[in-house]
């Protein structure tokens, strides 16, 4: 979509047509746009079509607010989920920021986040296409007086006189995701020097970024959001101290654990709970913290899997009762989920070859029972660790 059809959107023709198509049924839409090209504009209706079915998508990220914003395809795809984009804004609103540069701003998620925190933001992107997107949902969120949207180069935007700086390099291509955190666009190594330069600084990466990759004098941040890590975050200025370099934050309920500097716990046998640590933990190499917790220790000294005599409640873990614990046979799973009348068999696996999927099929389940399967590699040979989830 060019940026003049866009424009024509925000007409009192193009809100019109916005407002008859919301809701409308994917497999009606060939009926909806011949009708309405009967006293529309082609191209106008395509737009408003494409807008629609965009705001359906963005509902998974941006909840209602995705009703009244504007999209681009890369915007939905790319743009920071909403509930990320707060936990964000109000760690920089704790921080005491007042005015942000909000580099490669993209559609303007984190920008309306921030802003709705009380902070000033600058929102900067080159894409001409992408500013009138980020200055159209600054409007139609009533957050206009607090968003600026300039179209420039990043690397050429002068920063000074904010507190802090956001930076969001592109991190796709026209050939699809880039690993290499050289070839983010701008370069890793730029986006740092950006965050040093003010007095607070925040860079969003790959949740697979290298830890080697992390500058000593960052923060690294890990946030998973209804159990699916979203995002890592490098924080300049935070003065997280030494010996808690690493943080895992968990949403909706805002759990953060810090550390990074504790060894590995021992391996030794399974208890009676197993521990599974949350994804966001896992990347943060905190694993020892939560072992720490519960009076635990690893299964294997590879493997995320922690076990202890101990139930303990943590936000970090899920814990499940293990009652029977096998060397993995298929014949002998397969010959206990029957006994346990098992028609619904959750399986939970790390360090096996095997899918959830393929093994199930060769279960069988069947029965009103639920049984959960926890498949793990150890020293000793794999595993099959059989049991319930505790539930708070």
């Amino acid at each position: 979509m060019e940026t003049e059809t866009f424009q024509e959107l925000l007409t009192e023709e193009g809100q019109a047509l916005l407002a008859e198509l919301r809701g409308f049924a994917p497999g009606d839409e060939l009926a909806v746009a011949t009708r309405l090209r009967r006293e529309h504009p082609a191209e106008l209706v395509s737009a408003a079509i494409g807008q629609e079915r965009l705001r359906q998508r963005a509902q998974a990220k941006f909840g209602a607010d995705a009703q009244s914003m504007y999209f681009t395809p890369n915007g939905v795809e790319q743009s920071t989920r909403r509930s990320v984009a707060e936990w964000r804004a109000r760690r920089f609103a704790q921080l005491g920021v007042g005015r942000l540069a909000d580099l490669c701003g993209g559609i303007g998620g984190d920008a309306i986040a921030l802003a709705r925190a009380g902070i000033s933001v600058l929102a900067v992107d080159r894409d001409p296409l992408t500013c009138a997107v980020a200055r159209a949902n600054a409007a139609a969120l009533g957050l206009a007086e607090l968003i600026e949207v300039r179209c420039a180069d990043v690397t050429q935007t002068e920063v000074d006189g904010f507190d802090a700086v956001f930076t969001d390099p592109a991190r796709r291509t026209d050939r699809g995701r880039v690993f290499d955190p050289a070839a983010y666009s701008p370069p890793l190594s730029w986006a740092i020097e950006a965050g040093r330069s003010r007095p607070f600084g925040a860079l969003k990466v790959a949740p697979g970024i290298p830890h080697e990759a992390v500058p000593a004098d960052a923060e690294a941040e890990w946030v998973c959001d209804h159990g699916e890590v979203k995002e890592a975050v490098l924080w300049f200025g935070t003065r997280a101290p030494a010996e808690q370099p690493h943080r895992a934050t968990l949403l909706p309920g805002g759990h953060t654990l810090t550390g990074g500097r504790l060894p590995d716990p021992p391996a030794g046998p399974v208890r009676r709970y197993l521990y599974e640590p949350d994804g966001a933990v896992i990347r943060a190499h905190l694993v020892a913290e939560v072992a720490e917790q519960v009076g635990g220790t690893l299964i294997d000294p590879k493997i995320a899997y922690l076990t202890s005599d101990r139930l303990v409640s943590t936000p970090f873990a899920h814990a499940y009762e293990i009652d029977e614990v096998l060397p993995y046979n298929v014949k002998k799973l397969k010959a206990l989920v029957r006994e346990r009348g098992a028609g619904t068999v959750v399986i939970k696996k790390r360090g096996m070859a095997i899918t959830p999927e393929e093994l199930r099929r060769l279960l069988k389940p069947s029965g009103p029972n639920t049984v959960t399967v926890i498949l793990s590699r150890t020293d000793n040979g794999p595993l099959m660790m059989l049991g319930q989830p505790i539930t708070d």
